[in-house]
């Protein structure tokens, strides 16, 4: 505990850390409050009431919004319109040759690519604003006289799509001038916020039926949960590379260079958490397709065995296939021979490709399956008599979501005090966030 508070007086000594941290906080506690807004001529606790929120995908998606979904905020579409756009984009620069080239075009490339990815999360708001405001809020309350004038549906899709592209701006004005990666921050703050709530909600029930003893195993199987989460998040194989020295000036000014030795980290969860948006998105469609349906119903159901089994095989198999997309071992085994580097004890060329290709086949496997299971650890938690809203904490995309962006933030708080000759914020080791991942090889998009 002492070193703790030494820790964080250190950080308060740095002064560029110190007003990044209150940047950042800042921010945060704008969107809050924006979280709180109602839409206007939206009666909120008519909303409540209702129980238009009581279904398990719609508290899964409102967990993400932060709760400003079921409040019918002017921010109730959150940062998820933007995330959306990000895939779509990431996906067109793995397939499109125009995209591809706008990737390798460096910071101008960058920049276009932003600009595309606004562009499409003003669409994508124009498109779910109306569906949001009809299948929910308008199923759920009266709306006001004018509800059904066009005048309405301008302003109430205008506000939504501010008010997700002002969420937008707030995270990336996190990125640049705060600490962590904003619209990943935003997405954790929004899931952490329900924290509180779920786990009184948990207390509550465990009083009535006298289990303070079964409260307490569930907190210490969390804790298990999260350890064995941050063990998947940061593992690593390490690939030795060195690299061969070669002459480089002409005369006097002849040096020798490379002779160096590095590694190629090969992560075990390469795929983040991808998998398990794409697979949920996929997961939804029953639902949605087949409504008042036996098919859909049981596809509803996020306890049930069939929507849990084929959500872990949806995962296992979209995990092979973000992996195949992101990594490539002939292009790998290329760039190796290039820049005049060699892995030891393998030929350069089709044969590193091979070696490469293999050692992430072994990775994937044990990856697909651990990043399964958290999947579906939820419904198992719910199943043992676990609160819905506290069981979300057991595993799925939320709490990887929250390990990574938790564990990137403290890599760059880490960094700041290393650079300035402090401790950082553990001995005899370092935080690995994504970003030192990512130093030889694409942080998520989460």
């Amino acid at each position: 505990m002492k070193n703790l508070f030494k820790v964080i007086k250190e950080i308060w000594t740095v002064d560029e850390l110190k007003k990044r941290i209150t940047y950042t906080l800042l921010l945060i506690l704008v969107y809050r409050i924006g979280s709180y807004i109602v839409l206007p001529g939206i009666d909120v606790e008519q909303l409540n009431a209702s129980g238009g929120g009581d279904n398990s995908i719609l508290n899964l998606i409102n967990m993400f919004a932060g709760g400003a979904f079921s409040r019918a905020s002017i921010m109730a579409l959150g940062i998820m319109p933007y995330i959306s756009a990000s895939i779509v984009m990431q996906l067109l620069g793995m397939a499109v040759p125009t995209f591809q080239r706008l990737q390798r075009e460096g910071e101008s490339g960058r920049k276009k690519i932003n600009q595309y990815t606004r562009i499409l999360t003003i669409l994508i708001c124009l498109f779910q604003s109306p569906s949001y405001m009809w299948a929910y809020v308008g199923s759920s309350v009266d709306l006001p006289t004018f509800g059904q004038s066009p005048l309405f549906w301008i302003q109430t899709i205008s506000i939504l799509t501010a008010g997700t592209m002002f969420v937008t701006w707030l995270g990336e004005r996190i990125t640049d001038r705060g600490i962590g990666n904003g619209i990943s921050l935003i997405i954790t703050i929004g899931i952490i916020a329900g924290l509180p709530g779920s786990f009184f909600q948990e207390l509550g029930a465990k009083i009535y039926d006298g289990g303070l003893v079964i409260l307490l195993v569930e907190l210490v199987i969390l804790l298990v949960v999260i350890l064995v989460t941050i063990l998947l998040v940061q593992g690593t194989r390490r690939i030795p590379v060195h690299t061969a020295k070669r002459v480089i000036g002409r005369g006097s000014r002849q040096a020798l260079a490379g002779g160096q030795r590095s590694y190629i980290p090969l992560k075990i969860n390469q795929a983040g958490v991808m998998p398990i948006i794409f697979a949920q998105a996929l997961m939804f469609l029953p639902s949605l397709i087949f409504q008042n349906t036996s098919f859909g119903a049981t596809f509803s159901n996020i306890q049930g065995f069939w929507y849990n089994a084929v959500f872990f095989l949806l995962i296992v198999v979209f995990t092979y296939f973000y992996t195949a997309i992101m990594m490539n071992p002939n292009q790998m085994a290329d760039e190796l021979k290039r820049n005049g580097s060699f892995i030891p004890g393998v030929k350069p060329g089709k044969k590193t490709a091979d070696f490469i290709d293999s050692l992430i086949s072994r990775l994937v496997f044990p990856g697909s399956i651990f990043l399964g299971i958290i999947a579906i650890l939820p419904a198992f938690a719910m199943n043992f008599g676990v609160q819905q809203g506290f069981a979300y904490f057991f595993g799925g995309t939320s709490l990887l979501i929250m390990v990574g962006v938790v564990l990137d933030t403290l890599q760059q708080i880490e960094s700041h005090l290393l650079n300035r000759h402090y401790d950082g914020l553990i001995k005899g080791g370092r935080i690995k966030g994504r970003s030192s991942a990512s130093a030889v090889t694409m942080s998520q998009a989460l």
